[in-house]
């Protein structure tokens, strides 16, 4: 939950392969973005001491609620807006979006989460700086019923004037809102929804034969600084605008917050990511093995293991200088709970069977 909307003073532009992302409009050689969380009224309690009150329930609140929203992101006139949380279930409010976004230039998609949860996502792109040349939904299929949009956009008018330069004109945007971790064992879960954002804009660079593109990620990510999906982005050479204009860096998640969330606690989790296509990028399934055997090392650390005492543990009743799937399995189901079991037992065998590693050799273990 929150807004994130990303004011960038001259001087502090973030800049993404050739495009320099900041927050005035009047600016034709900047491109801005606004995500926000707008809260959906199906799940704004009015009354907390009695949870089925909601604001769906009054038609003037969610109306005058939603119709400030829209004043401040007109006001605002970023050349993209994403939004979580829209509530994609009623149709007065849909159109009411589609009349005002629409009349002030913008081009709309919508995608609802599955299962007919009520909410979903919003992704308006101004026509005066973008052409649409394609749209994906990514439907994750898993737990929270969660969704993601991704957008091919070119730009209308080039940032520079030089017809000498090669100026990357092309866009991929994406839109999402991540499960909200209530209880550890999910993280497992959301840094997989990550990992099926970017093997899908992987595909779909490699689908239609284009060149690296900048990409700029969106959304409601429900994780801190601190978390496992924020250091798997930076591995694959994303980063937070936010840091970018603030000159924070990775140590500084105490700076800066987003919201209050469901729960009273004051966090910042909704982010802008940049990825630059000229910078150095790991190969995903690289930064997605390091970030799930990352996940199992912090599990071996909370059971008080230390790095020579985890090997013969891992080993178990190896003769050799390996590691076997079925004593890494035996190992995982003592150190972690049934349900994290699991799931790390399955995306740890779909590592194991997509690198041949089947005998993995402690040493390899040691540099994680």
């Amino acid at each position: 939950m929150g807004r994130k909307n990303r004011r960038i003073n001259k001087g502090r532009v973030s800049r993404i392969g050739s495009y320099a992302i900041a927050s005035s409009i009047k600016d034709p050689t900047c491109i801005s973005c606004t995500t926000f969380n707008i809260l959906a009224p199906i799940y704004k309690r009015l009354n907390h001491e009695d949870p089925s009150c909601r604001e769906s329930d009054v038609k003037g609140y969610w109306l005058e609620r939603n119709q400030r929203i829209l004043n401040w992101l007109l006001c605002e006139r970023s050349s993209i807006i994403c939004l979580q949380e829209f509530w994609v279930g009623n149709e007065e409010l849909v159109s009411i979006y589609d009349k005002r976004l629409g009349d002030a230039g913008y081009i709309n998609f919508k995608l609802a989460r599955t299962n007919n949860r009520g909410d979903g996502l919003l992704t308006a792109v101004h026509k005066d700086y973008f052409r649409i040349i394609n749209h994906r939904e990514l439907l994750f299929n898993d737990f929270g019923d969660r969704v993601a949009q991704l957008l091919h956009v070119e730009l209308v008018v080039p940032f520079t004037q030089d017809r000498n330069c090669n100026v990357r004109q092309e866009l991929l945007i994406v839109n999402t809102h991540l499960l909200f971790p209530h209880n550890s064992s999910l993280c497992l879960e959301r840094l997989r929804q990550v990992y099926k954002i970017l093997q899908h804009v992987e595909s779909y660079q490699k689908e239609n034969k284009l060149d690296p593109l900048p990409i700029l990620l969106c959304g409601d990510w429900n994780g801190s600084k601190r978390g496992h999906i924020y250091k798997f982005l930076r591995s694959q050479g994303f980063v937070s605008s936010y840091d970018t204009a603030h000159q924070y860096t990775d140590a500084d998640a105490h700076k800066w917050v987003s919201h209050r969330n469901h729960r009273g606690n004051i966090c910042g989790v909704d982010f802008i990511w940049l990825l630059n296509p000229n910078r150095y990028r790991k190969l995903l399934k690289t930064s997605w093995s390091e970030a799930v055997f990352g996940m199992f090392k912090y599990q071996l650390r909370r059971a008080s293991l230390t790095e020579e005492s985890a090997f013969a543990f891992l080993k178990v009743d190896s003769q050799g200088d390996y590691i076997t799937y079925s004593g890494f399995c035996e190992a995982l189901r003592q150190v972690c709970s049934i349900w994290y079991f699991f799931s790390l037992q399955y995306i740890i065998l779909y590592i194991f069977q997509t690198t041949n590693f089947m005998h993995y050799p402690l040493h390899s273990y040691s540099s994680i």
